[in-house]
């Protein structure tokens, strides 16, 4: 017979796990309703389970307002502390129940917007057909914001940029891609196919404010070669800067393969860049801190197996890079 005690004291961990997994959920949705139909779970239920736990923390999580609710400083610190903890263990209940049977269970993949636009429906597509029991959830962000999502543990693969001896973290060289100059129809006409960075310092550019990895890399690039860059428009949206330059109000930097329907419309003209091109390392990154879970593993391989399918049918133009080699 199992201890009154001992029941109360399982039944009181499993209400602050269900505590925390609302937490995390209403952090990342921004309000109560958002998180309500993510979880299915009435908005009053979700609202009560919140207030108890800034209870037992004996400090507010949110700020609610009208727009919704956003983290505290003391929130902020819970999410980063509790978010990959709190996956984990779910990920391993999934993992013991599932040794015997058919691989199953949840995977959380994180990419830039131009690798989904290129990968994302091919790779839900294979894992549909190849892993039906598993579901992926893929997250959309740049680099900055996916670093730290892999470092917590919240996704368990990550496309970054490279070179891979800067993370700090498990990765899988991918492939090197260029990244090329697009502007509108008809804007560089006699200035040739592959212009150099004496030409490019007096175009107006999109591109993304310094934090981001593309304006990084084409801004080291033209200083190496004696050139600055003029951004008159600084634009964190890889959507909004394609209809930017479509309307002809700029130029921008991106990967051919993310472009692929424009470049055939003739919406947009591409030309590489003069002296050896640009180009990006694409690496995987892994969290360091636990192992992978069946499921992950899986989809690990069909990913890997997938990116390689698709350089070899010229589906995705780029380079190999190591740890794809042997799948080519």
């Amino acid at each position: 017979m199992v201890p009154i005690a001992y029941r109360q004291a399982a039944k009181d961990r499993a209400l602050d796990f269900r505590q925390l997994k609302t937490f995390i959920c209403v952090a990342e949705s921004g309000s109560l309703s958002r998180a309500s139909d993510r979880m299915r779970i009435a908005q009053p239920a979700l609202s009560r389970q919140i207030k108890l736990l800034e209870h037992e923390v004996g400090v507010p999580l949110f700020d609610r307002h009208v727009r919704g609710m956003e983290l505290t400083e003391a929130g902020t610190e819970l999410l980063r502390r509790v978010s990959g903890v709190i996956r984990q263990l779910e990920q391993t209940m999934q993992d013991v129940q599932s040794l015997h049977a058919e691989i199953s269970g949840n995977v959380a993949l994180a990419l830039m917007p131009t690798i989904s636009a290129v990968f994302a429906a091919r790779l839900v597509q294979r894992i549909s057909r190849e892993l039906p029991q598993v579901s992926l959830r893929i997250r959309e962000g740049y680099s900055v914001d996916i670093l730290t999502w892999i470092q917590r543990g919240d996704v368990d693969f990550a496309f970054l940029y490279g070179p891979s001896s800067d993370l700090h973290i498990r990765t899988k060289e991918l492939l090197h891609e260029e990244v090329v100059l697009i502007s509108p129809p008809g804007s560089l006409d006699g200035v040739g196919q592959q212009p150099g960075f004496d030409v490019i310092e007096t175009l107006p550019l999109v591109l993304p404010g310094r934090p981001y990895a593309l304006r990084h890399l084409v801004e080291s690039t033209a200083k190496k070669a004696g050139h600055t860059i003029n951004v008159p428009h600084e634009v964190d949206s890889y959507w909004a800067i394609k209809s930017m330059v479509m309307s002809g109000i700029g130029h921008s930097f991106l990967p051919p393969a993310s472009l692929k329907s424009e470049l055939e419309q003739g919406l947009m003209e591409a030309r590489s860049v003069g002296s050896g091109g640009l180009w990006r390392q694409l690496v995987l990154g892994i969290p360091s801190q636990r192992p992978n879970t069946r499921a992950a593993d899986a989809v690990l391989d069909l990913l890997l197996d997938e990116i390689a399918s698709m350089i070899n049918d010229g589906d995705w133009q780029a380079q190999p890079g190591a740890d794809l080699r042997d799948r080519i």
